[in-house]
C-alpha cells in the first residue's frame, strides 16, 4: 500500500456548544495542524499515487476557508458542536470532493488542536 501525507497549519477560533466544557465554552483560538494521509495500491503512469501538487492545492483551498475564521459561524457547522471530530470529517469530505484521483483507496484527515490532542476521520 502506498501512502502520501501532506500537512498544513493555521489558526482558527471556535467555542464548544455543549454544556459544562469549562473554558472550551468560551470563544478561543487554536493553532490547528491538519494532516492528510492518502492511501492506494496503484500508481499513475508517472509513478504517483496522486500528484502532490493537486493535493497541496486542494488542501490549501480548504485551509484558506478556515484560517482566522470562527468555526461556529460557518454553515457547515450549523447545528453542530464544532469539535475537532466534526472538523476532521468536514475537511475529509471536502478534500474527497476536490481530488480527482481514482486510485485512492483511503483518505484520512487528522486534525491536531494542540500538541496533545487530535481527532481523525477516514473515508
Amino acid at each position: 500500500m502506498y501512502e502520501l501525507m501532506v500537512r498544513r497549519d493555521f489558526v482558527a477560533q471556535h467555542f464548544l456548544t455543549v454544556p459544562n466544557c469549562g473554558p472550551e465554552n468560551e470563544w478561543h483560538s487554536h493553532h490547528f495542524e491538519v494532516e492528510v494521509l492518502l492511501e492506494g495500491r496503484e500508481l499513475t503512469e508517472h509513478g504517483y499515487l496522486v500528484d502532490i501538487t493537486e493535493v497541496e492545492a486542494a488542501l490549501d483551498g480548504i485551509v484558506d476557508r478556515y484560517r482566522d475564521a470562527t468555526l461556529n459561524d460557518l454553515p457547515e457547522f450549523d447545528g453542530l458542536n464544532p469539535s475537532i471530530e466534526h472538523f476532521a470529517r468536514i475537511v475529509c469530505t471536502s478534500l474527497q470532493d476536490r481530488l480527482l484521483a481514482g486510485a485512492l483507496e483511503s483518505i484520512t484527515v487528522k486534525i491536531w488542536e494542540d500538541e496533545d490532542a487530535w481527532a481523525s476521520y477516514s473515508l
